[in-house]
């Protein structure tokens, strides 16, 4: 060992243990499922090492020009190398998680969805939600059936990924969503009962983007859940309209 490790701060595998099976205890008495409780901490894993791989892959594009050709070779190479066992390793810990693995041969599966899956879904939407709009009640059972028909449509790993996702469709339609819940949301002229009544909750932004990204698989999962049609369609209505 030398100097330069003796000043880090690393921790060793057991105490890493500790702390994960801590953590599985102290949610097992506030009632959270065990499975649900892994899995988790599970996307957290894979997500640590998806971002370490991330940082690892910018070291490349930095290395220093005034060590000579050879040094910088070595230096890319290398970086480049730890990379890519990185990037595997987190692909593995993902595939542990969500159980897809997409040389299974059906990599457009989707299987049914979780109860651990909607409630990711409900911690993404509100904030999103809240930063167009003031929050408006819906019956949480509601909530619950249009977010299992929205998470329907996607892949086990597209719903691992689900909040960035919402946050990238945000960004992306601002402006327009600005108009909309402007012009159908809360605060606006448009009653919160009837075929707009979805704009009034958190919800609706998941359908909209669902919206914007398979309308056709959301119908259908829309159709099975028998969700009021009405909703769908005020909410097609409005995110086309140029007012």
């Amino acid at each position: 060992m030398n100097a330069a490790d003796e000043g880090r701060q690393q921790l060793d595998a057991v105490s890493v243990l500790n702390a994960r099976t801590t953590l599985l205890q102290l949610l097992a008495r506030a009632g959270v499922y065990s499975g649900d409780a892994e899995e988790l901490i599970g996307l957290v894993e894979a997500g640590a090492l998806a971002l370490a791989h991330r940082e690892v892959s910018g070291i490349g594009r930095n290395a220093p020009g005034d060590k000579g050709e050879l040094y910088e070779a070595g230096l890319l190479d290398g970086a480049q190398a730890v990379a890519d066992e990185l990037g595997a390793i987190a692909e593995r810990a993902l595939q542990h998680v969500v159980g897809s693995d997409p040389s299974d041969g059906a990599p457009d599966r989707r299987p049914p969805v979780r109860r651990m899956e909607v409630e990711r879904a409900k911690v993404a939407v509100t904030p999103l939600y809240l930063s167009f709009t003031s929050a408006s009640d819906l019956d949480p059972e509601v909530t619950e059936q249009v977010l299992t028909a929205v998470l329907g449509t996607m892949t086990s790993r597209q719903r691992a990924a689900y909040a960035g996702l919402l946050a990238d469709f945000a960004s992306a339609h601002r402006v327009r969503l600005e108009r909309l819940y402007a012009g159908y949301g809360p605060g606006s002229s448009i009653a919160i009962h009837g075929r707009y009544s979805l704009i009034h909750s958190p919800t609706s932004i998941a359908v909209l983007e669902r919206l914007a990204t398979a309308p056709s698989a959301l119908r259908e999962e829309w159709d099975a859940a028998e969700l009021p049609p009405a909703w769908l369609d005020g909410l097609t209505t409005a995110w086309g309209s140029p007012a």
